[in-house]
């Protein structure tokens, strides 16, 4: 028999806000990333200040550049836990 935990949510943080994070800690300005991903200075800012949604296309190609997991921009703040076999 299978225990499992429901992941829970470490930090209060916005999808937008995770990205702003995450290229600022990259050292990347708006700029640098929309050179870098092709997507507009002006979306990323949306984006940021969660004007727009992110999107599956947008999330994949802002990870590449940031170097990170897509997930972790698109779930910002949850810790998922291991489920143990009994």
């Amino acid at each position: 028999m299978s225990e499992y935990r429901r992941a829970k949510r470490q930090v209060d943080v916005s999808i937008g806000e995770s990205v702003k994070i995450i290229r600022e800690l990259q050292g990347m300005s708006q700029n640098n990333l929309a050179a870098a991903t092709g997507i507009p200075q002006s979306t990323i800012s949306a984006i940021e200040r969660d004007r727009i949604n992110l999107g599956v296309q947008r999330a994949k190609q802002l990870a590449i550049a940031l170097s990170c997991h897509p997930a972790v921009l698109v779930f910002p703040g949850w810790e998922i836990e291991h489920h143990s076999a009994a």
